[in-house]
């Protein structure tokens, strides 16, 4: 990790970045992950609409699986991982790609969009200390104040819901942080192997681990859905989901956690309430309330901090 990121201290063992150009374009390319799935929550939001939640998740899923696994056998120059690293991927592909999709898309169609991105926005701090806890990051006193102020910036979003909110729900919050701790522990765990298999093949690994129990859960949703009535509206949103948010995205994540730790990966994803905010307001109405926009301010303050 580059001497220059200050706040998260790489551990021991854990490889560095010694170029100052490459840490810039993995933010750059973070930025762009935020925008991705900022405005996912809302296409989420639209398809849950019109779909089951889990006919809409297991056929993304699926679609994003099968994307990954083609694009990692035509692209990566290196050879996959040994058959125990495999095993172990998948394992927590069912965990990062079943469990956390299962609560994400039930917590999305329980709760307002913009609501279910700030109550995510608390994944860093879940992250940092499951990291500092199984010895993964050293985190600094700063990285500690600006994670602390996200997580008030979240709280105060979460008791202030502005006007269009009110189907938020208490089971739809439930279930988004559920989502939020399976993504953290995810993060953490997937951690050491960031060093040794490419991104792409972490991808296609447990996006797959993750694909085959999700379909297996939304089997009876699949086959309930009358799918030659889909509309156009919701096709594209299977394909927005699937390819931008689960492929083009996840391939930056995991190239986030590697280059720049997932502390610092994760504080990247609490850009995605605003953008989340802005896209729930043109799609659907959702005015964010005073304390929402205060609440705002407190993660972008947290995430300030975290980078000076």
């Amino acid at each position: 990790m580059a001497s220059s990121l200050q706040g998260v201290v790489a551990a021991p063992g854990r490889a560095t970045t010694g170029s100052r150009s490459g840490v810039w374009l993995t933010e750059l390319l973070l930025l762009t992950m935020a925008l991705i799935w900022g405005v996912n929550y809302s296409v989420a939001k639209y398809a849950t609409g019109q779909l089951a939640p889990l006919a809409f998740n297991g056929v993304r899923v699926a679609v994003a699986a099968a994307a990954l696994l083609v694009i990692a056998a035509a692209v990566t120059r290196v050879p996959w991982p040994s058959r125990r690293d495999t095993l172990k991927l998948l394992g927590l592909g069912v965990l990062g790609n079943c469990v956390y999709q299962v609560f994400f898309i039930e917590g999305v169609a329980r709760t307002g969009a913009g609501t279910a991105a700030l109550i995510l926005a608390a994944t860093p701090a879940i992250i940092a200390l499951m990291s500092r806890l199984g010895g993964v990051e050293r985190v600094s006193r700063r990285t500690v104040v600006g994670i602390a102020l996200s997580i008030v910036g979240v709280a105060l979003v979460m008791v202030g819901p502005g006007r269009g909110l009110a189907q938020a729900s208490l089971v739809g919050n439930l279930l988004m942080f559920a989502g939020c701790v399976s993504w953290a522990a995810f993060t953490v765990l997937l951690t050491p192997y960031t060093d040794r298999v490419s991104g792409l093949q972490l991808s296609a690994i447990t996006m797959a681990g993750g694909a085959v129990p999700l379909l297996a859960v939304a089997a009876p949703s699949l086959a309930a859905t009358e799918w030659t009535t889909v509309s156009a509206g919701a096709w594209a949103a299977v394909v927005y989901g699937s390819l931008a948010a689960l492929v083009i995205a996840y391939v930056i994540w995991y190239r986030g956690v590697r280059v720049i730790g997932p502390t610092r990966t994760a504080m990247f994803g609490n850009l995605q309430p605003f953008i989340a905010l802005a896209a729930a307001w043109l799609a659907f109405g959702d005015v964010p309330s005073a304390l929402q926009l205060a609440g705002a301010a407190g993660i972008t303050g947290g995430i300030l901090l975290t980078r000076t």
